[in-house]
């Protein structure tokens, strides 16, 4: 339960960390690029026994994928941190884990990898989720709709963060599902994490040098240093959270939900408590109803 609780810690961290960006003036960008410096370095530290990358052949197909997979994993960071400064942290909470639809989506009718039979009940778990995420980005059109004589507001065009950081993060945790899975043995899921983190660097670096020489963008030290510190609990929250897997005998389905439901509650909690951002009834009904819908995603495995 320990590892749990730390995995829910360091994913909440993770938003209000992104959050405060803009109060301190760091660039997001150059943040999460040196985020996935800090999370190799991190994860270095946590491995066990190096020698394993000796190991890797670099030039195979799951290698190659999986460094490929950093571009994803780059994109849902910017997003992610787009909708906690833009819109709110609750709003970017809720999108990141009702997230896991998509990969139960792709688990049932692509891979079909699923290991129960689906019900009318789960499937009701799903559309509800997708109602979850829509009310929790309606609140704050609904907040900022009445703004006028100059008040500062976030456009309206920005409500599209949190449905894209859905997509964003959906698609990442099925790509990092079905990588791991076809091509790494259980006891490597930190190695292949590494791996997928130095692509993240590689291309993140890449945009990052394309800015400094064309766009005239200058590095800061606030950049370089709220990256560092972002990643830290970016990769101990996957590292927490695997521990949490391999204490319930893998089942996903069970440590899931149960890691979602508490991310989801103690994002909006600390939020309102660090940020003072105020729940509208919409975003606290999406918040209920994203509760339900993981519990009837996953009723079975939760014993009800």
């Amino acid at each position: 339960m320990l590892y749990f609780l730390l995995s829910v810690f360091f994913t909440v961290t993770l938003y209000l960390i992104m959050r405060a960006y803009p109060r301190y003036q760091v660039n997001s960008f150059h943040a999460v690029v040196f985020n996935y410096y800090s999370c190799v370095l991190t994860g270095l530290v946590l491995t066990p026994d190096l020698d394993a990358f000796s190991h890797v052949s670099w030039h195979s197909e799951g290698t190659l994928l999986t460094l490929a997979l950093g571009s994803m994993f780059v994109t849902a960071f910017m997003l992610i941190g787009l909708s906690a400064q833009k819109v709110s942290v609750t709003a970017a909470s809720l999108a990141g884990n009702m997230s896991l639809v998509i990969p139960v989506i792709f688990g049932l009718f692509v891979f079909k990898n699923n290991n129960k039979n689906f019900t009318a009940v789960n499937y009701a778990g799903l559309i509800l989720a997708l109602a979850a995420l829509a009310l929790g980005a309606i609140h704050k059109k609904e907040k900022t709709s009445t703004a006028q004589n100059g008040t500062t507001s976030p456009a309206n065009w920005l409500l599209i963060l949190p449905a894209l950081t859905f997509l964003a993060s959906g698609t990442n945790n099925t790509l990092i599902n079905y990588l791991s899975v076809k091509y790494y043995l259980p006891g490597q899921t930190t190695v292949f994490m590494i791996i997928a983190c130095i692509g993240a660097v590689i291309i993140g670096s890449t945009l990052l040098l394309y800015k400094l020489i064309f766009n005239g963008e200058t590095i800061q030290v606030r950049g370089v240093v709220g990256g560092m510190i972002l990643g830290i609990p970016n990769f101990l929250s996957l590292y927490f959270l695997l521990l949490a897997l391999a204490s319930f005998g893998n089942s996903a389905a069970y440590v899931f939900p149960i890691y979602n439901i508490l991310t989801m509650l103690v994002s909006a909690f600390a939020a309102w408590l660090i940020y003072k951002e105020q729940l509208s009834k919409l975003n606290k009904l999406g918040l209920i109803l994203a509760v339900v819908a993981i519990i009837l995603i996953s009723y079975q495995e939760l014993g009800l």
